[in-house]
């Protein structure tokens, strides 16, 4: 386990060495991995600092205001509006690398467009250790490793807890004092919903999996897992009222694990899954039906893309 009592004020002063006089925009999305990333870079270089959320479209339920609400201390946040870039830039493409090479391309742009405006020459990132063995390994590029562009405009990416597990960022995240909401936080995937759409990523199919990760979330709280979700895999029959329907299928993901590398589906009893299910295909009518994933990691990963 990481020594918070070493790792924070040498992690601070790494930031400050450097970014020195210069100014730099961290990259917030709202899980403890940039949260952390941003608390140690404020700490270290406070004005400097410009945190900049990128609202794109593909977040989970109440994530802008959720943003909003944790980090009003850092006055010179900036909420940036890129849905509409975010699905443009989506349209039509359905291989799942070539959606995190988009993704992590139209994020960098958007921090370049904004560190123009701070006047900053760093960008400040929450990538963790797994990120990284993922991303070098080809088993999938993170948005924030492998799916950056070749060239970037940056004099330097600053990456203050790149060698940490996820487990070791919650210990600093409770260090720091950050609130529980932020260090106990389930992971979300940084290309976000797009990664629980398989194939073409559209609004009908990003509000379904939007308002079922979040029925999901709910109802799993007391199981405590590493990571929840519900993702949209395809369409099949069903029957609605009186009515034949072909709609979506939206398949339920929970996983224990300690780093995220491996993971075990959790066994959720019967009850819980059927009000999983009665929620997701009651309150959405173009949802046919709901399954379970039990499948470990390995083979699987625990996000579908």
């Amino acid at each position: 386990m990481v020594d918070t009592e070493t790792f924070v004020p040498d992690a601070v002063a790494e930031i400050e060495d450097e970014i020195g006089d210069a100014h730099a925009v961290i990259a917030l999305s709202g899980g403890v991995d940039s949260s952390v990333a941003a608390a140690l870079a404020y700490e270290s270089i406070g004005d400097q600092l410009t945190p900049v959320y990128v609202d794109t479209g593909l977040m989970r339920k109440g994530e802008t205001e959720q943003i909003r609400e944790t980090f009003d201390y850092m006055e010179s946040l900036r909420i940036v509006d890129a849905k509409d870039r975010f699905l443009e830039a989506l349209a039509g493409v359905t291989d799942p690398e070539e959606k995190r090479e988009i993704i992590g391309e139209q994020f960098i742009r958007e921090f370049e467009r904004e560190a123009k405006d701070a006047d900053a020459d760093y960008l400040v990132q929450g990538t963790i250790y797994p990120d990284r063995i993922e991303s070098e390994g080809g088993i999938k590029s993170h948005h924030n490793v492998g799916g950056l562009p070749e060239v970037v405009d940056f004099e330097g990416i600053v990456e203050p807890v790149r060698d940490l597990y996820k487990d070791e960022v919650r210990e600093v995240a409770r260090h720091l004092g950050l609130d529980e909401i932020v260090a106990e936080r389930m992971p979300f995937p940084g290309p976000g919903l797009a990664v629980r759409v398989i194939g073409e990523v559209t609004e009908e199919k990003l509000e379904v999996a939007r308002h079922a990760c979040h029925v999901v979330e709910e109802e799993l709280e007391e199981y405590e897992p590493w990571q929840a979700l519900a993702a949209v895999i395809g369409k099949a029959t069903g029957v609605k009222g009186d009515n034949r329907v072909h709609g979506w299928v939206v398949s339920v993901r929970s996983v224990e694990s300690r780093d995220g590398m491996t993971a075990r589906a959790q066994e959720i009893d019967w009850d819980t899954l059927q009000r999983i299910q009665s929620r997701i295909t009651g309150q959405n009518d173009n949802v046919a039906r709901v399954v379970y994933d039990v499948t470990h990691k390995p083979p699987a990963t625990i996000e579908y893309e």
